[in-house]
């Protein structure tokens, strides 16, 4: 496991997949459902399992035990691991994606990883607030900087709050699609490896702020590499950098690597071993390959 990189992963077989009728409000990515889309949702999420094995990940995969938990394939926006033995739980904005959370999985963590603590957020739904993890953050965890995209998925208190426990820089920004629509999540916007950074700096709508963001991460050595509102579209933000049995990978979708420019694709590869993975059902529900993909910053139990 590398800083930035992890080598482990856990992820959330889903059995009762389907465009999430409680989320397509906000979110822009959603597509329509066409017939029944869970047998083939389960089988693309197979196919990243083995693929992502393939390549030297670690994978802990779980069933999905819900029966309205759409969205359970996407476990990075409920907890969050972090170097030293720490997890954070976060409150959903989504009263159904709140049934996401599992605290078997934890359990399961603690029993195979150095835990130390476990901060819980979630109560904070109480009072309509949320912060969707992995989601509504992208995380540097080598220069501790939280990028974030201002939405109602990404409450500014329970921000302040996290950063505070966790050690992080809040960098927060107002996003927008081509049509003025905010961005949902920020890691559909901006995946940041060690060396790179993939970002849709267009869409920051603030040309201060834009060049803020695109400056603090060339300060810290990545090579940034900007991506168009289109790419966006198609996902070639939701990526993340993973360690391999060969060394590091980025993981992302058939899709997105679709989007990517040769030139592009060659500034990644100087960092990175790409690894498309093809996921068209999953990505109607508005997420990809990185929010497919909750990684793992913790030691293992010897």
């Amino acid at each position: 496991m590398q800083v930035q990189a992890p080598s482990a992963v856990v992820m959330i077989r889903p059995h009762h997949f389907r465009s999430n009728p409680e989320t397509q409000g906000d979110n822009a990515f959603q597509t329509p459902d066409r017939g029944e889309v869970a047998p083939r949702a389960r089988a693309e999420f197979d196919h990243v399992v083995d693929s992502l094995r393939a390549a030297g990940v670690t994978v802990h995969d779980f069933d999905d035990t819900g029966t309205d938990t759409p969205d359970s394939v996407f476990p990075n926006n409920w907890f969050s691991t972090h170097a030293g033995g720490h997890i954070a739980v976060y409150p959903m904005y989504a009263a159904n994606r709140r049934r996401e959370r599992r605290w078997d999985v934890i359990d399961s963590l603690k029993a195979n990883y150095r835990v130390q603590d476990v901060i819980d957020y979630s109560g904070l739904e109480h009072d309509g607030l949320a912060l969707e993890g992995t989601g509504a953050m992208v995380l540097d965890h080598i220069a501790r900087v939280a990028y974030v995209a201002k939405s109602h998925r990404a409450d500014p208190v329970i921000l302040e709050r996290f950063c505070t426990h966790f050690n992080f820089e809040p960098i927060a920004f107002d996003a927008a699609d081509a049509q003025g629509r905010p961005v949902y999540h920020t890691n559909v916007l901006m995946a940041i490896g060690t060396h790179m950074a993939l970002v849709g700096l267009e869409m920051i709508t603030d040309p201060a702020r834009r060049a803020m963001v695109a400056d603090r991460l060339a300060e810290t050595g990545r090579d940034v590499i900007a991506l168009t509102p289109h790419q966006i579209g198609a996902f070639a933000g939701n990526a993340i950098e993973l360690c391999g049995r060969d060394g590091t990978l980025l993981a992302l979708s058939a899709r997105a690597l679709d989007a990517l420019t040769p030139e592009q694709i060659t500034r990644i590869e100087a960092h990175a071993r790409l690894l498309p993975l093809s996921i068209p059902t999953l990505e109607t529900a508005g997420g990809s390959v990185r929010c497919m993909i909750a990684g793992l910053h913790l030691s293992r139990r010897t």
